[in-house]
């Protein structure tokens, strides 16, 4: 199951869900779906998602069970 901090990043940024979504290209629904785990994003929107976020993909997302490898 694919893992994320997006609500916790996004926070550090003062970003509301629709400023983020803004940025990438995405709507507010999405964002909070992927916040709660509902939704996986593609490969690039997960890149625009941490590139707004001015961080590495890894620090954003990562599959559950393989963050100790």
């Amino acid at each position: 199951m694919l893992k994320n901090r997006v609500k916790e990043l996004r926070a550090r940024h003062n970003f509301t869900q629709s400023d983020l979504g803004e940025l990438v290209g995405a709507t507010r629904q999405t964002v909070g779906m992927i916040e709660k785990g509902d939704y996986a994003p593609s490969v690039l929107l997960a890149l625009k998602i941490a590139k707004a976020l001015r961080v590495d993909l890894e620090e954003v997302f990562w599959i559950e069970g393989e963050e100790e490898k």
